[in-house]
């Protein structure tokens, strides 16, 4: 399949269309969105191991104190008490109070730190540090020079270990330097699907040479953007653009947790004045019917109460799942909801997040 001139590629997009990969712009990028079937994929991350290209992901590079520097003020998430070589997931404002980005902030050392931010947002996330960060801040915008592969999968951890020695170590959110075939890589103990595994983040111009080394190992198949979005409604994580975007607050996302009230950060107190217009609620079909974004939540009298963002079949749970935003009153599991439109409504039920409970995440 031709690849789109317009579009950015990866470090990987001819191995992509050579593995017989269906490509689709997502972000700004060429992005491989199968190569086998859907449920094909997702067995193979939830039962076995799978490996993602994200390289599409940004990554800035910031040194100096994150108070004297004016990095954490940046980010709702305090980061000065984070420990060296540990992970932290957060979000960035505008004075409005809505999300510019969600991201996670790695410290690599005491005043030397990378941040990981959405491909879509990358040009828009590196405008808005430079203008918050001060004279005491170093900036690079690393998003080019460095690659990222996503190793995910409940046998993750034995593949892993024995390219990584020393990998099988890391605790949940921790990362160190490692090195695959004598490239030096940082291997964080994160990622986006529910199971146990690793994100590797290796120079641009290596990625390739890591990539097919690790599919070397007979139980590790190539995934793509498609069952990746499957899995991520399944444990229900956000996606900037869907769940998360300027005019969208983080408590109505339901990231209060992420939030640290006790420190300033940009937005801080747009936050605190606005009160939610709704909140995100999961819902679960009552067949197969799956959800699209877009579609209407009614409640049972037929009331419109809110709007899809996400929605898929889950093949856990043999239904379609849903992901929106509705009124407060009506996000409490086991209320009956519908979704379509006026002439189309299809039942569901409210339910507690996630989705997916029989993940590897933290085993």
């Amino acid at each position: 399949m031709s690849v789109e001139t317009s579009l950015h590629n990866t470090p990987l997009a001819d191995v992509h269309v050579a593995l017989g990969a269906k490509m689709v712009g997502f972000g700004g990028w060429n992005m491989p969105l199968q190569y086998e079937s859907i449920l094909a994929e997702w067995d193979y991350n939830r039962k076995t191991v799978s490996l993602f290209d994200c390289s599409h992901m940004g990554e800035f590079m910031i040194k100096g104190d994150a108070k004297a520097c004016g990095l954490d003020r940046i980010v709702t998430q305090t980061i000065v008490d984070m420990p060296l070589k540990t992970c932290r997931y957060g979000a960035m404002l505008n004075e409005d109070g809505g999300v510019i980005d969600d991201l996670i902030v790695y410290r690599k050392g005491p005043e030397d730190w990378m941040i990981v931010v959405n491909a879509s947002n990358i040009e828009k996330n590196a405008k808005h540090f430079r203008a918050h960060l001060n004279s005491h801040a170093q900036f690079e915008d690393a998003s080019f020079k460095t690659a990222k592969l996503d190793l995910q999968g409940p046998q993750s951890r034995d593949v892993l270990k024995v390219l990584a020695p020393g990998v099988e170590k890391l605790d949940y959110y921790t990362f160190d330097q490692f090195q695959i075939n004598g490239i030096p890589c940082l291997i964080s103990r994160t990622g986006y699907t529910g199971e146990l595994g690793f994100e590797i983040y290796c120079p641009w111009e290596k990625c390739k040479e890591i990539w097919k080394t690790i599919l070397t190992h007979d139980t590790v198949k190539p995934t793509g953007l498609g069952v990746r979005d499957v899995l991520r409604v399944e444990m229900c994580y956000s996606l900037y653009g869907h769940e998360l975007d300027e005019t969208i607050s983080p408590l109505e996302a339901g990231l209060d947790k992420f939030i640290d009230g006790q420190k300033e950060f940009i937005g801080r107190q747009a936050v605190s004045a606005r009160p939610p217009r709704h909140t995100i609620g999961y819902f679960i079909s009552a067949s197969r019917k799956s959800p699209r974004a877009g579609n209407k939540i009614y409640d049972a009298a037929g009331h419109e109460i809110g709007m899809v963002t996400s929605g898929t079949f889950s093949p856990a749970l043999q239904a379609g799942i849903g992901i929106g935003f509705m009124s407060r009153h009506s996000k409490d599991a086991g209320v009956e909801v519908f979704f379509g439109d006026e002439k189309n409504k299809a039942a569901a039920v409210v339910a507690k997040r996630p989705f997916y409970k029989n993940g590897s995440l933290k085993s």
